[in-house]
């Protein structure tokens, strides 16, 4: 069942911009395909002639190891969190970029482990077994590097689709702290043993300069600005207000709020200083446009840490990471946008919807009337702006879904010329990108930002 407000068009628009545009999400891919070809120039310049089956797998070993070294370095940039990354690549792109490169990673380091026992033991004339113990207890922080494998390859299974259903979404984020000491333990034997850095001075301080500047960003963005922001803006809950059914809005007050510089449609990492929820900080969208002494979250309580939301107290502590995301305004190409919002996708549309320049139109679906969060400030906000809201409900069951090609069509005329904001479940988004893309939306004007793991 679709339920319509309608409200006569816009008369007064605020004025549209052309958004600028980074040049970040075009470079990050090219630096870090360079800085790979840089590393295959360094194998290459360091190999004579290469003899015998021995000499093939010893020298791919060589290659896969290189190359998993420097991939680890980029992996840990990628998820460090660094605001110009997260705030024009997409903090849910660079997390698919994180994963792909998670799984090249750990095929490589499977591969270079495997291809130089094999690589030795035919040039020592030994069996794998007997070169494996020999390369494991001899050899300068093998030791160190074979418990640094055991980490990768745990870590590898762990992020398996199948593993990581079966657990919360905080176990994971911790378990993957354990790829830090992977990366510690196995960076001594790159060079005590790499071929490539052995009495090879300017590469090793190359690849020292790589690591620590890696680490140094790490520490910077994951651990000091936090820490410093959570003394600087004094955040606490002032409030915990119901908004529909196991939805909550949590209302937070500081000091110099304006400073974070959210945008609307980005998220925060909060982390609530009370029992059982200070050591996880988990993401959540801001669902109103950001003020100097006080800002809102609305959360769906599904898991057990959203669920927890709706009992804090006021006046508990709270540190904030970010803002991030690049779900903003800076998206939008033309002057028409439509808002698609699913249940509580509707938190990040919400601060767009009022905010964001040009013919704006918002379509929200919710399972039931009553689930229609914030409905009475999209309805004032629909009025003020003069635009169209269509509430979709899925009750009485058994009617036609309207995210399809022609049910989108026939909501928003014209809807080829339009931006497309999608926020909501992963089945909901998935069916209305599909139904966009047969409509005829360009796929450069469908935006949608992942929060899944």
């Amino acid at each position: 069942m679709a339920s319509t407000l309608t409200t006569p068009p816009v008369c007064r628009r605020m004025r549209h911009r052309r958004p600028h545009r980074s040049p970040v999400p075009l470079l990050a891919p090219l630096v870090i395909w360079a800085g790979a070809a840089g590393v295959l120039a360094l194998w290459w310049s360091d190999t004579g002639s290469v003899i015998g089956p021995a000499g093939w797998l010893t020298g791919a070993g060589r290659i896969t190891g290189l190359l998993a070294g420097y991939a680890c370095a980029v992996l840990l940039a990628l998820m460090a969190r660094i605001p110009t990354l997260d705030n024009t690549i997409g903090t849910d792109r660079l997390a698919r970029w994180h994963a792909l490169g998670g799984r090249c990673t750990i095929s490589l380091v499977l591969a270079h482990t495997l291809l130089i026992i094999w690589g030795y033991s035919l040039t020592s004339h030994t069996s794998v077994v007997s070169q494996t113990s020999t390369l494991v207890l001899h050899y300068p922080d093998l030791l160190k590097a074979t418990a640094a494998f055991l980490l990768f390859l745990a870590t590898g299974i762990l992020s398996a689709r199948a593993a990581r259903r079966r657990m919360s979404y905080e176990t994971w984020h911790y378990l993957h702290f354990a790829t830090y000491l992977a990366v510690f333990l196995a960076f001594g034997h790159q060079l005590s043993n790499g071929a490539d850095f052995v009495g090879n001075r300017p590469v090793q301080i190359a690849w020292y300069t790589l690591f620590l500047g890696v680490a140094a960003l790490l520490v910077w963005y994951r651990f000091a600005v936090p820490v410093r922001r959570g003394l600087r803006h004094r955040m606490r809950v002032s409030v915990v207000r119901p908004e529909a059914p196991g939805v909550v809005s949590v209302h937070l007050t500081g000091e110099h709020l304006d400073e974070l510089g959210g945008e609307p449609g980005q998220f925060l990492r909060w982390r609530f200083m009370t029992r059982g929820l200070w050591w996880a900080a988990n993401p959540y969208s801001l669902s109103a446009p950001a003020h100097p002494r006080h800002l809102r979250i609305t959360v769906k309580t599904a898991g057990g840490h959203s669920a927890a939301l709706a009992h804090l107290t006021p006046g508990t502590r709270v540190w904030a990471e970010g803002p991030y995301g690049a779900f903003t305004a800076n998206r939008r190409t033309t002057p028409k946008v439509l808002l698609l919002a699913g249940g509580v996708g509707i938190t990040p549309l919400r601060t767009l919807f009022e905010t964001l320049p040009g013919q704006v139109t918002l379509v929200y679906r919710a399972r039931r009337p009553d689930d229609l969060a914030l409905r009475g400030e999209i309805g004032a906000i629909a009025a003020h702006r003069q635009a169209t809201v269509h509430y979709l409900v899925d009750e009485p069951a058994g009617r036609p879904s309207p995210l399809t090609a022609h049910g989108l069509s026939a909501l928003v005329p014209d809807l080829v010329s339009h931006d497309v904001y999608v926020c909501g479940p992963p089945g909901m988004t998935q069916t209305a990108r599909s139904a966009l893309r047969e409509a005829g939306v360009p796929a450069r004007r469908i935006h949608h930002e992942s929060f899944s793991f």
